[in-house]
């Protein structure tokens, strides 16, 4: 595991909470506090914001319903487990249960209290300042870029994709390696989707120029989809490709034409990036032509079994598919730079 921002901005605000209650709160025991901060860490600044909100409301309604019982039921352990199961019901119906965890940590340091406000408002206290702290180092040192963080992500996926499907039917990665490589590129994938919804949701509920938002994550699902249909290939190769018998010229004709299209995917990303010079002619027309003639062949072509001509045209029909969406692909990122630069005149 690579460290990170989240690692560290976790670990400041471990520290700086612990400090803040030591030396200026003087509360006895700042742990509680450190286990908010510790909870308090999310992935993006609108998931930063909703975490205090949602805390907030739940460990106050966990330190009432906490400082009632304990008051009546003092630190009788069949009260404590009894409040804590009322607290989580409360918050599965309000739709908070990621703050159940921090609320129950809550009710139970409240509980322990006996129904002595003042030592239960300061465990209470505690937990709204490590909440805070962890909150405030989230939003301002480091803050998340959930959409820097996609697009280079991006790149990082597409380079293992691209290793993989030059070397898909040629055959030259020894088998172990290739599998391993290929497992690696799915949980890539999934990491990338992952990212994508945080990207998605940030766009949704910040403000902002609306249009915009919506542009970048046509484009930005579209690279993702691109990229899985990449993966699928490899899925078909694997499942299809090498179980036909195969003459040696359509053998190449299948490993140019994964070439060709890898070369196209970097082409897209590049111009994305805006890293191509404004002189390099556009691909897409060629490419749909290409992917449309290799099919046609493919299909086209007779072979000893039925069987063998099932299997080729499958793994042909996923390669024009993939062509498709690199093609589709481009097309929304020629739109994504006209759109920019209209907003800029």
């Amino acid at each position: 595991m690579a460290f990170g921002a989240r690692m560290l901005k976790t670990g400041l605000a471990v520290t700086l909470t612990l400090y803040f209650n030591s030396f200026f709160l003087h509360f006895p025991s700042p742990v509680i506090s450190a286990v908010a901060a510790m909870f308090a860490i999310q992935p993006t600044i609108y998931r930063s914001w909703r975490h205090f909100l949602e805390q907030l409301q739940a460990n106050t309604l966990g330190a009432v319903l906490a400082l009632l019982a304990g008051m009546y039921f003092s630190k009788d352990p069949f009260a404590i487990g009894l409040i804590c199961i009322i607290v989580i019901m409360i918050c599965m119906k309000l739709k908070m249960q990621d703050s159940i965890g921090l609320t129950l940590v809550t009710v139970i340091a409240v509980m322990e209290a006996s129904g002595q406000w003042e030592f239960a408002l300061s465990r209470f206290a505690q937990i709204l300042v490590g909440i805070g702290t962890a909150s405030l180092i989230n939003i301002f040192f480091l803050p998340p870029r959930p959409r820097q963080q996609f697009v280079t992500q991006i790149h990082s996926v597409y380079a293992k994709l691209s290793l993989l499907l030059r070397t898909a039917v040629s055959n030259e990665i020894k088998e172990n390696i290739f599998r391993d490589e290929k497992k690696a590129l799915e949980e890539s994938l999934k990491s990338l989707a992952d990212k994508f919804k945080l990207v998605e949701e940030e766009y949704k509920k910040v403000g902002g120029n609306q249009f915009s938002k919506i542009r970048d994550l046509v484009v930005y699902q579209q690279m993702l989809v691109a990229l899985r249909k990449g993966a699928d290939v490899l899925e078909v190769v694997e499942e299809h490709y090498f179980q036909a018998d195969r003459d040696k010229r359509y053998g190449a004709e299948f490993d140019r034409q994964l070439e060709r299209l890898s070369k196209f995917h970097e082409h897209v990303l590049l111009k994305f990036d805006e890293k191509l010079k404004e002189t390099e002619p556009p691909e897409v027309e060629l490419m749909e032509a290409e992917s449309a003639r290799f099919l046609r062949e493919t299909m086209g072509t007779v072979y000893e079994r039925a069987d063998d001509e099932l299997r080729l045209s499958i793994v042909a029909s996923a390669l024009f598919d993939y062509g498709y969406h690199i093609g589709r692909l481009d097309k929304l990122v020629e739109q994504y730079h006209r759109g920019g630069a209209d907003e800029k005149k």
